[in-house]
């Protein structure tokens, strides 16, 4: 948890893909045999009301407590692999970058925001993400259930859960009554966003999130949403989550949109886990969206686009405005290289892309949801 932050504050997301039957597609991508959890915030919510949202939250100090130590495995990085030095001419994402022992934490960024990702997750949906012992589990395939015999019964996980939302510090007591870790060593880290200038929640709310991708080898048995900051929640895969979208039953902010893109790329569970496996100490670049305001809409604009500033406004604190009197249309056919996400109204997204993905990622395939088109190239 870095308390020196003035302009946003750091949180932890979680993709949670579970393996399931191929059912009938609503697409024309074809069956998918995962499913991704997605919570519905409250419509009370200062931030993203109503959006349907993956699990995750802001870190908090408890997340950082060098009690976690006890529970984890004892080396630098609690069994995590170091992740590899960023390509030339680039730099590690500030959120990973930042030295946590100067900030007076013992325990790494990388493992302190999967830490808040599974704690997270337990707060929202009811699913522990937990192995017996101090971990990591045997094996590298998909993440196992706890359990059942390390489980609590029903009325006790739900007291649990309670303490727990009450006081974040709850969960690590959780953990060392259980003698389980949390299974940080099942998440991969997949990407970073900065909530954009100007797209503030109440109060001004901006977040720094480490998105993660954790797949498991079946949906959780028990899940349900909290009626506190979750009012309801869905299993889906990508493609039918999209479809939702389109037909306004679903709505989502634009990097849950983005991300849902990218995991079309992938319909089987096992491509997805080995993928996600594969790269995951290759890092991430962190992406602060840049609003440009069109006659007729609005474009966000991401690193690596030809319109992307070159010293981006972090902080808000210089102002800029970036604005046009042109059509949408005019500025994509005036434009060669993209990286952006082409937004009409809040249920008429668009991503453009046609740069190569860094990081060993994968770039999402290119979905309007006006149509049914589904393109990975212009």
């Amino acid at each position: 948890m870095n308390s020196r932050l003035r302009h946003w504050r750091e949180a932890a997301t979680l993709l949670l893909a579970a393996g399931t039957p191929p059912r009938l597609p609503r697409s024309l991508l074809g069956p998918f045999d995962y499913e991704l959890l997605l919570l519905q915030r409250s419509s009370r919510s200062g931030f993203m009301p109503s959006a349907h949202v993956f699990p995750g939250g802001l870190v908090e100090a408890a997340d950082f407590s060098a009690d976690w130590l006890g529970l984890l495995p004892a080396s630098p990085q609690c069994g995590l692999g170091l992740v590899k030095p960023p390509p030339l001419g680039s730099s590690r994402a500030p959120l990973f970058a930042t030295d946590r022992a100067r900030l007076g934490s013992p325990l790494p960024g990388e493992v302190a925001f999967r830490i808040c990702a599974i704690r997270e997750t337990f707060e929202e949906t009811g699913i522990l993400l937990l192995v017996p012992g101090r971990g990591p589990a045997a094996g590298s395939g998909p993440a196992p259930s706890l359990p059942a015999e390390r489980s609590p019964p029903a009325a006790e996980l739900s007291e649990w859960r309670r303490r727990v939302q009450e006081d974040p510090v709850c969960f690590l007591q959780l953990c060392r009554h259980l003698g389980c870790a949390p299974n940080i060593w099942a998440l991969q880290e997949w990407s970073n966003w900065l909530t954009p200038v100007g797209r503030a929640g109440r109060g001004g709310r901006r977040y720094d999130t480490a998105f993660y991708l954790c797949c498991l080898e079946k949906r959780p048995p028990h899940a349900s949403q909290d009626d506190r900051e979750v009012t309801a929640f869905l299993w889906s895969s990508p493609p039918e989550a999209i479809e939702r979208f389109k037909s306004q039953e679903l709505w989502f902010a634009p990097p849950q949109f983005y991300e849902l893109c990218r995991l079309c790329n992938f319909s089987s569970f096992h491509e997805l886990h080995k993928f996600s496996s594969d790269r995951a100490l290759e890092g991430c670049e962190r992406w602060m969206p840049v609003m440009l305001t069109a006659s007729d809409g609005y474009i966000q604009l991401l690193p690596g686009d030809e319109l992307y500033p070159e010293d981006p406004d972090y902080t808000g604190e210089k102002k800029i405005i970036m604005s046009t009197e042109k059509k949408v249309e005019d500025l994509m056919k005036e434009c060669s290289v993209f990286h952006r996400i082409v937004i009409k109204n809040i249920n008429s997204l668009a991503v453009y892309v046609n740069i190569q993905a860094k990081y060993k990622h994968m770039n999402p395939l290119m979905i309007n949801s006006d149509c049914s088109d589904y393109n990975s190239r212009l």
